[in-house]
């Protein structure tokens, strides 16, 4: 699902937005679109549900455009940004949060989709990513980085590829649903999802991973495993009901 949002002060220029959009020629189908008149409410939604691209006026009351992009970049780093202004003054400030692009009011449907075309196909390059929410943010993580996922106590440890760890807020069942985008993620036990491609050698009742940490696979889960195993291994993850 692409997910966008819009925030703009001026009801009617959200709806001329939402409409244009709705005629975008390349819209993928799953589109989700949602509109905000202030940065704060924009920024909360962002902190539950991140949005993929962001269309931001500046000029807007308590919490500007430039200021609510400052926020959103503390929490996501990767999020498409385009600020969609009257005042072209903002522009080189724009730069130092990172934004992706800056448009000119009135935008013709021609830019607006030029930009949009632009984000769909930078997002569409990168890796498979997931969101997880910890205590005070959210973080999207690329798939292939996940070495396993760990159920503890209350929160869900993900360890990755390059030695960190990043402690969620989630339950280990809803991260689980969010790994079934790739079938490299099996859960081996009642605490834990490994990755796959990241295994080094398992036994009747273990597996090492490469990184050395070592996971228990229950009695319950061992047949199952084997067989997702192998069609990870050999290619044929599509036959794996």
């Amino acid at each position: 699902m692409l997910r966008i949002a819009i925030c703009d002060d001026n009801t009617d220029y959200v709806h001329h937005t939402l409409d244009t959009i709705d005629c975008w020629p390349s819209k993928p189908l799953n589109t989700q679109c949602e509109a905000f008149d202030n940065g704060d409410e924009l920024i909360c939604a962002h902190k539950n549900a991140p949005f993929d691209i962001i269309l931001l006026d500046v000029i807007m009351p308590i919490l500007n455009g430039i200021e609510t992009a400052r926020e959103l970049r503390l929490i996501d780093k990767n999020t498409k940004i385009a600020f969609l202004t009257s005042s072209p003054e903002f522009a080189v400030e724009s730069y130092t949060v990172k934004a992706d692009n800056y448009l000119l009011k009135p935008i013709s449907n021609q830019a607006l989709y030029k930009c949009l075309d632009e984000f769909l196909e930078e997002i569409s390059q990168n890796p498979l990513t997931i969101t997880v929410k910890s205590l005070y943010t959210v973080q999207k993580l690329v798939l292939d980085d996940i070495i396993y996922v760990e159920a503890q106590n209350r929160h869900t440890i993900f360890a990755l590829l390059d030695g960190t760890t990043v402690k969620s807020t989630e339950s280990l069942r809803a991260c689980e649903e969010k790994l079934a985008l790739n079938d490299c993620f099996f859960k081996c036990h009642r605490s834990y999802i490994v990755n796959i491609n990241h295994i080094d050698t398992y036994r009747l009742k273990e597996i090492k991973m490469r990184s050395g940490y070592r996971i228990p696979i229950s009695r319950n889960y061992q047949k199952a495993f084997e067989t997702a195993y192998f069609a990870v291994i050999f290619g044929k993850v599509g036959e794996v009901k």
